[in-house]
């Protein structure tokens, strides 16, 4: 087994996630199996009981694993499925350890941060390293980890002791770190600045790690003086110092890699000079490029809680983007807080008031995702409210396919107390429940988690078709209540149409409007499983709607398995989004950010 580490300095932010999934995609081109770690060095267990304004939104895997927002740009990039083990927390490390001593595990012995964290953490490396994500038997030829965090934080201490000793472990040829680091560009001056990136690869070489390869930063091409300055000071050959600079979008950085011969100083580095195979980066390519020439717009009302930090819906936005790309569409994207479409708002703010219904009423599509808590549920029920009522499309996630159902008991089944017991636990009107799987007091890992299988109750309805068709389907779920089973004939009887459930008919999958262009609720999160020409079915038909042009996906849908055209499939479309973006990490990691910062947001 060979390891590709990857750690960032300087600052947060840099786009290591992004760097190793394109080492990942690269390693991948050129004919080996690969493999991903992400390494979060906060104490939580997972990411589960994170909020989106601190984090991101919480990344669902097939096992139900509750994980970084990484480890979906690793599984987009690289098509794999990985495990909850392939998240790394110092909550999870430190829980271990503290189970194995209170097991009597370590026979009487003081059990310390060396030698006991740091062995739990490289024998968790190496075990999940050697279990294969790619569907294939046996493990991977290269696992790359990232390292989360910046260099000298206090809480990667452990980990980087950890991966020293790992080094050394696995022996020389077996082991690579690249370095992602910042070279500035001082206005006043024009100059190139290495000296923060001297800085950061000392203090890595002071905690016991050597970087082979270099990839800096910068919003311009690194000129030979300063690779020659950064080489001398950080005795890295001029040959493994990588620029990654800004281009028109993130989707071109494998490319930047490939051009730089990023994969060739791997390969002496692990001693893989065997491979003589060039990256076979043909179709990605075209996608990187094809995208940047999209014009005719699709634009889409996002109407959700967390609207301030775009991470929150990442997967989402990535679907979105699969989807329009393949529609041979620009996707333009309106954020719309929901809790701005309330009356109350219209009171307080009337200007925010008119600026949300202005967006809303000038959408093709209308789209309302998953979230937590009764804030801004008022306005997510009007949205769906305004796109039943004026054929908008319509899709509805977990949360959004919920309140689908309230807003539709309370205006046409005429119960205006209709409501879940999430909001108003003593409803008298409960169409929505919570549904036991799970526990009411504790928070982490206790809702209906992972991939769940869904029966078709009809393969005439709309999304059995975009699914081909097919009797059953698997998607991945994150959720604690659902529709109430005991309320569903009413509904149905009243034209809401249940098309999709569990094996036990009891818990309500799909629901869609027969007689509605395209008004689609689902309990379960389709965007998980989106890849790049690869499209989710729901998102493609929610697209294909709003161009226009559902008759065409929907016999396209029949044709070819979960994908929506013979297009240009891709995850790499430019999207204008209309609110200013405030860090670097969100600008690096969405791409989809076009037009605030000169070019492609890194």
């Amino acid at each position: 087994m060979k390891y590709v580490l990857v750690t960032g300095g300087v600052v947060s932010g840099l786009g290591k996630g992004v760097t190793a999934s394109s080492i990942g995609l690269l390693l991948k081109a050129c004919g080996l199996r690969v493999t991903a770690i992400k390494i979060d060095p906060y104490l939580n267990t997972d990411a589960g009981t994170m909020s989106p304004f601190e984090h991101g939104e919480v990344f669902v895997l097939d096992d139900g694993g509750e994980v970084d927002l990484d480890l979906g740009n690793y599984e987009r990039f690289m098509d794999i499925k990985l495990t909850r083990d392939n998240n790394i927390t110092t909550g999870k490390i430190f829980q271990s350890v503290i189970d194995k001593e209170r097991r009597g595990d370590y026979l009487g012995k003081t059990v310390q941060v060396v030698p006991h964290i740091t062995d739990a953490i490289q024998d968790w490396i190496e075990r999940v390293a050697h279990v294969p994500v790619d569907g294939k038997t046996g493990p991977a030829d290269v696992c790359v980890i990232e390292l989360g965090g910046t260099i000298g934080d206090i809480e990667s201490m452990p980990f980087i002791q950890a991966l020293g000793q790992f080094s050394y472990r696995v022996g020389t040829g077996n082991f690579c770190l690249l370095h992602v680091s910042l070279v500035p560009v001082l206005n006043a001056v024009g100059e190139q600045k290495t000296k923060p990136t001297q800085h950061s690869v000392r203090a890595l070489r002071g905690q016991g790690l050597t970087p082979h390869i270099l990839a800096c930063r910068s919003t311009m091409v690194l000129d030979e003086n300063a690779k020659e300055k950064l080489s001398q000071f950080c005795l890295i050959p001029v040959a493994n110092i990588i620029t990654l600079y800004d281009v028109p979008n993130i989707w071109h950085i494998p490319l930047l890699l490939r051009d730089q011969k990023a994969h060739e100083a791997i390969f002496k580095v692990l001693n893989l000079n065997g491979i003589n195979q060039e990256p076979k980066l043909e179709e990605w390519t075209c996608r990187a490029e094809s995208s940047d020439l999209l014009h005719e717009p699709v634009r889409i009302a996002l109407v959700g809680k967390y609207t301030c930090l775009s991470d929150s819906y990442l997967s989402v936005l990535k679907a979105l983007l699969h989807a329009s790309v393949d529609c041979q569409k620009k996707l333009l994207v309106d954020w719309i807080p929901a809790c701005n479409l309330e009356n109350a708002t219209a009171k307080e703010n009337s200007d925010a008031y008119k600026a949300a219904w202005k967006l809303l009423k000038g959408a093709d599509g209308i789209l309302v995702p998953g979230g937590f808590g009764n804030r801004g549920v008022q306005g997510k029920i009007i949205a769906a409210k305004y796109a039943r009522e004026n054929k908008i499309p319509f899709l509805g996630i977990c949360l959004g396919m919920q309140i689908a159902v309230i807003e539709f008991a309370r205006s046409v089944l005429g119960v205006q107390d209709a409501n879940s017991t999430e909001f108003e636990p003593h409803t008298k009107s409960p169409y929505i429940i919570f549904m036991p799987e799970g526990s009411k007091t504790h928070m982490g890992g206790t809702m209906r988690l992972g991939s769940r299988r869904t029966y078709f109750q009809t393969k005439e309805c709309k999304s059995a078709k975009l699914y081909g068709c097919k009797s059953f389907i698997d998607e991945r779920h994150r959720h604690r209540y659902e529709v109430n089973p005991d309320l569903v004939a009413r509904l149905e009887n009243a034209g809401l149409s249940f098309t999709g459930k569990d094996e036990t008919g009891q818990r309500m999958e799909i629901v869609e409007l027969p007689n509605h262009p395209y008004f689609v609720g689902v309990q379960f999160h389709p965007e998980f499983k989106s890849r790049p020409g690869k499209p989710s079915p729901l998102f493609s038909g929610f697209i294909g709607a709003a161009c226009g042009k559902l008759d065409v996906v929907l016999r396209n849908s029949s044709n070819v398995d979960n994908s929506l055209t013979k297009g240009v499939g891709n995850d790499i479309s430019p999207v204008k989004t209309y609110r200013s973006r405030t860090t670097t990490k969100a600008a690096y990691r969405n791409e989809y950010v076009y037009g605030n910062c000169n070019g492609l947001h890194f």
